[in-house]
């Protein structure tokens, strides 16, 4: 089974992606940091967010059988899924109902994690995503690396190359609103094509029954209004209490996601349109075994902002894709285990525990504390490497002896002066300078100290 470090290795040893990955994830963490000192009440803002999702899981069930009846009064289909397996023979049915050959779909994590449009597409139905970045990573047969940029590993000129290659675009043409033209006008066609919308949710609300679909490129809304039936999948986390409770979040949402004050689309849908039909389908998927997880529960709140991701110095450099869950980064490294604690194990250890992602999650999920909890678990179950049992053992050892502590210290002026045994002795150094280590020690310090106190 790879890891994350393998992973992260590989995608840090493509020709200069690491860099420019770094540079322009860094680049939308300053955007929200300069968002985010436009509002004096910010700090205020995430403690109301956190409050909000906390009582609304304190009492899910009851939202749940409230938002269900809203829903029911509206029109609109409510339909429960259990598993990923569950929510694609819903979405499949529907499909064959209809009729269905053609389906847009515009970007939703959800049916990422269950993989929908493979289910979709093995019972012959065409699915086009129509988010630009999600089409990028649609035709290069990958998943999204990022879940606001989901094609943020991939360079202009790989993009060219691959329009080329799909649309006939000029070649060598790799100009970013040329090829985005390229792409409206493909997308256009399958947009009056389609038989069936598919979306995500950003926001349920349990009062009123509605959905609230947060978009930049408008795509949602071109596939929930040309096509007859719409179908939103979310997860029943989603849901928020009531109406005065949205403007919290959307406060939050796109100043953590890019920087801007607000999404350039904020669509409500209550009902379907005239002649149409709609349809939730709402997801459990081990959501309800997490509410009764104290120390993980917060997790819940999350509004896949991004902003964990782009702060984060290990996903920076070693990118989404690294870390083989649908939704990487931080908040993923604390999700994955929770579903799949075995094949997720390395999540929780592609961190620095720096506690930057928590610093700038909008809802103040305690992510950093979360996967030290995690990786506790992880040791318990048996599933840390040998090696690293035995290193960790080892250097409680040390540390726990002057003696030994002090030899430890001679060793590392020793490797401090032959900079390859350091790169070479471990993968850390790979990447890094070795420091320079200090002259004298803090306990040969303290001595002299004493010496010169005592003249």
């Amino acid at each position: 089974m790879t890891n994350h470090a393998q992973r992260a290795s590989a995608f840090i040893h493509q020709s200069g992606k690491s860099p420019w990955h770094d540079k322009a994830l860094w680049h939308v963490r300053t955007n929200r940091d300069k968002a985010m000192a436009t509002i004096p009440e910010w700090e205020q803002l995430r403690e109301t967010a956190q409050q909000i999702k906390a009582h609304t899981a304190s009492q899910l069930d009851d939202y749940l059988v409230q938002f269900e009846a809203n829903c029911k009064s509206n029109g609109v289909h409510l339909h429960w899924a259990q598993t990923p397996d569950d929510l694609n023979k819903i979405v499949l049915d529907i499909a064959r109902a209809k009729g269905a050959k053609h389906i847009v779909k515009s970007k939703s994590m959800l049916t990422e994690e269950c993989h929908l449009n493979e289910a979709l597409e093995g019972a012959g139905l065409i699915v086009t995503d129509t988010d630009l970045g999600e089409r990028i990573v649609q035709l290069r047969q990958e998943p999204p690396s990022h879940i606001v940029l989901p094609a943020i590993h991939t360079t202009k000129e790989e993009i060219g190359e691959l329009f080329h290659k799909h649309f006939a675009s000029e070649k060598g043409n790799n100009d970013p609103t040329y090829l985005t033209g390229i792409a409206r006008k493909a997308l256009r066609d399958d947009f009056l094509g389609a038989d069936i919308g598919i979306t995500g949710v950003n926001f349920a609300i349990a009062e009123t029954g509605g959905i609230v679909i947060c978009t930049n490129e408008g795509n949602a809304d071109l596939g929930t209004a040309l096509p007859p039936v719409h179908i939103a999948c979310m997860g029943i986390e989603k849901l928020i209490p009531a109406i005065e409770h949205l403007g919290v979040f959307t406060r939050l949402l796109a100043r953590s996601a890019t920087g801007q004050a607000i999404t350039t689309y904020t669509s409500h849908f209550h009902k379907p349109r005239r002649g149409g039909e709609m349809h939730i389908v709402m997801l459990d998927n081990g959501r309800t075994a997490l509410l009764g997880e104290p120390e993980f529960r917060a997790a819940l709140s999350c509004i896949r902002c991004g902003a964990c991701m782009n702060t984060c110095p290990v996903f920076r450099h070693g990118g989404g894709h690294s870390y083989g869950a649908t939704i990487p980064g931080p908040i993923g490294s604390t999700l994955g285990p929770s579903q799949n604690i075995k094949a997720h194990q390395s999540l929780p250890f592609a961190c620095t525990l720096c506690g930057s992602c928590t610093a700038v999650c909008p809802v103040n999920i305690d992510l950093h504390n979360q996967l030290l909890t995690w990786r506790n678990r992880i040791a318990k179950a048996g599933y840390v490497p040998l090696v690293k049992r035995l290193t960790m053992k080892l250097f409680g050892i040390t540390i726990a002896s002057p003696a030994l502590y002090g030899l430890a210290n001679c060793f590392i002026k020793v490797v401090a002066k032959v900079p390859v045994l350091y790169r070479n002795l471990t993968p850390w150094g790979k990447q890094r300078s070795m420091p320079v280590a200090a002259k004298k020690t803090f306990k040969t310090m303290y001595v002299e100290r004493e010496r010169e106190q005592l003249k």
